[in-house]
């Protein structure tokens, strides 16, 4: 028998402990075989009482029936969403932390508004909402079609006044890109989101508004609106049918809003293969799309894939937009 020094039995000794070891689940293996099991904190970078506030509180609602652990709605706002979406990017990707995002996370930080990445910084996991833009004017007001508002807007000595959600926000970058493809210039009115100059409109201090179809559908089926175009590829239904879009009308220009959840980048494949599983299977849920359509969103459903690859043109479109337009802040 072979004489083993004391040595080289605690080397051997220490090797086989060493392949024990490392055939365990460890760190972020163990951590993806449990998860998940704490609550999941979901991050609306808005106040609350919104329309992406309830959706997220819809959503986490629906997904007890998906996920064996409370998903948390944190409001966290400010910064036209900077804040909130800043904090999810910078957080620990162990799947606790998650975000609803909008339309906004692809521009504000080409506005020098938010310092992550829209493309590189997340990790998108469902698109729930799809919405194009509509613009409207007050059901007094004397165009009654794209065209002669336009055809206006160019001859007037003072420029058409549009509200809009905020500076840098989609409704702005759509009034915006519109007066860029009809070679005029408005006047821009940001408010503190589209309710409040949906409102100086029907007072009659604005001239139009740029906001999604939700934001306006009770004033124009009410008739105290008037749609004069949407911003999308097809028309839409409903009080809308009759409405243009503005590619019937030979300008080229689809502009949309939505919302979806994301996390940070970095993540475990498994954690966020069942972050993804849950969140889809929560999505298709009866609950949640009755609660949109109670306010009246579009329910549009796409997976991470398709929503990462939105995420990427919408982002590319609104850079190129803010650097032609010199709307960059900071």
């Amino acid at each position: 028998m072979m004489n083993l020094t004391i040595s080289t039995r605690r080397l051997l000794a220490l090797l086989s402990s060493s392949v024990l070891i490392a055939a365990l689940p460890t760190g972020a293996a163990a951590q993806a075989a449990d998860y998940p099991n704490r609550p999941i904190e979901l991050v609306v970078p808005f106040g609350a009482g919104g329309g992406t506030d309830v959706l997220a509180r819809v959503f986490a609602e629906a997904a007890k029936k998906h996920v064996n652990q409370p998903i948390n709605v944190i409001n966290k706002p400010g910064a036209s969403g900077g804040i909130g979406l800043t904090d999810v990017a910078n957080a620990r990707p162990d799947g606790y932390k998650i975000a609803m995002v909008t339309v906004e996370m692809a521009i504000i930080p080409h506005m020098g508004i938010a310092k992550y990445s829209p493309e590189n910084d997340f990790l998108p996991l469902v698109r729930l909402n799809a919405d194009p833009i509509v613009l409207a004017v007050s059901a007094d007001a004397p165009w009654k079609s794209i065209e002669e508002m336009l055809t206006a807007a160019q001859k007037s000595k003072d420029p058409l006044k549009f509200g809009n959600a905020g500076t840098g926000g989609v409704s702005h970058l759509a009034a915006v890109a519109l007066q860029q493809k009809a070679g005029t210039t408005f006047t821009h009115a940001p408010f503190q989101g589209n309710a409040p100059a949906v409102v100086a409109l029907l007072g009659g201090h604005i001239d139009a508004v740029t906001a999604s179809p939700s934001e306006v559908f009770t004033f124009i089926q009410s008739g105290k609106l008037r749609a004069l175009a949407v911003l999308s590829e097809q028309r839409l239904g409903g009080v809308f049918s009759t409405v243009p879009t503005l590619k019937e009308r030979k300008i080229d220009l689809v502009i949309g809003t939505w919302r979806g959840l994301a996390a940070p980048k970095g993540m475990p494949a498994d954690v966020l293969g069942k972050l993804r599983s849950f969140a889809a299977a929560t999505a298709n849920e009866q609950s949640v799309k009755e609660a949109m359509e109670k306010q009246n969103l579009g329910y549009s459903v796409a997976d991470g894939e398709a929503f990462r690859k939105q995420i990427a043109n919408d982002s590319a479109q609104y850079k190129q937009l803010i650097e032609q337009m010199g709307l960059k802040t900071q």
